[in-house]
């Protein structure tokens, strides 16, 4: 490394550095690799039960049922829900395609409703409009560690009698009003994988409910449909959380809150510095809420160009996500349109996801600052 400031002022500055999160932890993560290595038992066993107690626990439910990701984590949970072919699912068009081919894994169809421009997270108001003889669940996504108004959108679901299945992939911890994400719906369902606050070293899932029976079904889903060694009482899936992931895992567990302090500590200086800056819009975060800053994401009119000089900067940026499910070619066939949900639309547009991880430094946050400022001020 240079020992010139100057110089070193100029390194690359990632949107995310899996490497400083693994040079803090990655002794405690190789003796946990070797503790399942020792036994020998690689599927179902005790990392993963333990995981299991941990996470429902985190979630303030109490159950959950670990698998092998968070794709899997959503196919079952919409199982377990009733969800089959013909049934229809309200979902967010502004989101990871897995939100939305889970749904179709099954058969079923998405429903899209739009998204509140603030938060980019599905808008109560405009779900009720999107309800037929068909739906079957609604799915809420909970994106970029914000979670959704979950108080409406249960007391609707309620009033028609439709679970509500949370997909908290990049929102593990976040609060609302005082409960947290996972507890929120009927059922919730977690990825780990390995570029979410709490990643594994590949795919892993978790799905937690406080549904004893729902919890018993889930489990059995996901072997197979199997409820004691080769008698399978329904057509299953291969989900389960493998035991080295899981022992992974409960390591990054133990550091999850104070990754998440350093995240907000982080999100409040940018916050800080952007707030000032006309024709910049920072993250929203409402009152009585505890965002978690999976991304911190940013909104601009010319975020192109934007994301091409911070590139130029040798700094890092991603766009989550530059096409809604509606006009992804994958649902062409749904017939839908330009125009059709224009929150989502334009969120597609504007938004760009700035350096988020623990380890950053403040020199790293205000270059990041300072290069945007300059953007915009020239």
């Amino acid at each position: 490394m240079s020992s010139n400031p100057l110089a070193a002022s100029y390194s690359p500055i990632p949107q995310l550095d899996l490497a400083a999160q693994y040079a803090a932890v990655g002794g405690e993560v190789r003796e946990a690799i070797e503790r399942v290595l020792s036994s020998q038992q690689f599927i179902l066993g005790r990392e993963g039960a333990a995981l299991e107690e941990e996470i429902a626990r985190l979630c303030g439910v109490a159950h959950g049922v670990g698998v092998g990701s968070g794709t899997d984590a959503l196919v079952l949970a919409l199982r377990s829900c009733g969800v089959a072919a013909g049934d229809e699912v309200i979902l967010p068009p502004f989101t990871f395609v897995a939100t939305g081919s889970a749904v179709s894994a099954l058969g079923a169809k998405p429903v899209f409703a739009d998204i509140h421009p603030n938060t980019y997270n599905i808008d109560p108001a405009q779900i009720a409009r999107r309800v037929t003889p068909r739906t079957r669940a609604i799915v809420v996504v909970h994106l970029y560690g914000l979670a959704a108004d979950m108080d409406p959108i249960m007391e609707f679901a309620h009033e028609k009698n439709l679970p509500v299945v949370e997909d908290s992939a990049q929102a593990i911890g976040a609060g609302y009003k005082g409960r947290r994400t996972g507890s929120l719906g009927d059922v919730a369902c977690f990825s780990f994988y390995p570029t979410k606050n709490l990643g594994a070293c590949g795919d892993a899932g978790m799905i937690v409910t406080n549904s004893a029976e729902r919890a018993a079904r889930l489990r059995i889903l996901r072997n197979h449909g199997q409820k004691e060694k080769y008698v399978s009482l329904e057509p299953g899936w291969n989900g389960r959380l493998d035991e080295i992931q899981a022992a992974i895992l409960r390591v990054k567990l133990r550091y999850l809150a104070e990754w998440q302090r350093a995240r907000q500590a982080h999100a409040a200086e940018y916050t800080r510095e952007f707030s000032q800056i006309p024709g910049i819009m920072p993250p929203l975060v409402p009152e009585g809420y505890d965002h978690v800053f999976h991304q911190y994401t940013i909104r601009v009119e010319e975020r192109d160009r934007l994301q091409h000089v911070l590139t130029a900067k040798k700094i890092g940026s991603a766009v989550y996500y530059p096409v809604p499910l509606h006009l992804q070619p994958l649902y062409a066939s749904l017939g839908c349109k330009a125009g059709d949900f224009p929150h989502a639309e334009h969120a597609a547009q504007e938004v760009l996801s700035l350096p988020m991880y623990p380890e950053l430094r403040p020199a790293q946050l205000a270059r990041v600052a300072e290069a945007i400022t300059e953007f915009v001020r020239h």
